[in-house]
């Protein structure tokens, strides 16, 4: 099956699928006579797997890592098992992280600080009184396309030819 068709059955771009395959996560596919890459049926399977681990958090070295043992013909359970529970302690801790600074909320609120102080206090750690805020930052461009074509046009300096010299001078 062609690329086009993975990408529509599968979920995955094709993007995703040139990444998988530079990891070494899918094997390369073969190709046509005309230079197509053609997948093999299993490959859907794969991509299936591929796409729960990411979902669970995984890595893409840890999905390399456990496709490798599964190709090896080694059962990868447990190595995915201990995975699978280092991701339950990490974000357990990371709920606690949240959670505390929720319960902080109260104590900063209205307050103002560089960002947020309910997140730069680590929930609760500082009281923010007689600390020196930074002021209110203005609304950022809808467009910054616009506002990079403006400053390369601002720091364009023509060469002694009357050419654009295609360096610019930083100011």
């Amino acid at each position: 099956m062609k690329v086009g068709e993975v990408v529509k059955r599968s979920g995955a771009s094709r993007k995703a699928l040139r990444l998988y395959e530079a990891r070494g996560i899918l094997p390369p596919p073969r190709r046509s006579a005309s230079g197509y890459r053609v997948y093999a049926d299993e490959v859907l399977s794969l991509l299936s797997f591929v796409q729960q681990c990411r979902r669970l958090g995984l890595t893409l070295a840890e999905i390399k890592h456990i496709i490798g043992l599964r190709r090896s013909g080694a059962a990868p359970c447990a190595h995915v098992r201990r995975l699978l529970m280092q991701k339950e302690a990490d974000l357990k801790a990371l709920l606690t992280e949240v959670r505390s600074i929720l319960k902080a909320w109260p104590l900063t609120d209205g307050l103002h600080a560089a960002i947020c102080p309910h997140i730069e206090a680590r929930g609760g750690d500082v009281v923010w009184k007689g600390t020196r805020f930074a002021p209110r930052a203005p609304l950022a461009r809808r467009s910054s396309w616009m506002a990079i074509r403006f400053a390369s046009e601002k720091t364009r300096t023509p060469s002694s030819s009357g050419k654009r010299s295609g360096t610019s001078s930083l100011t």
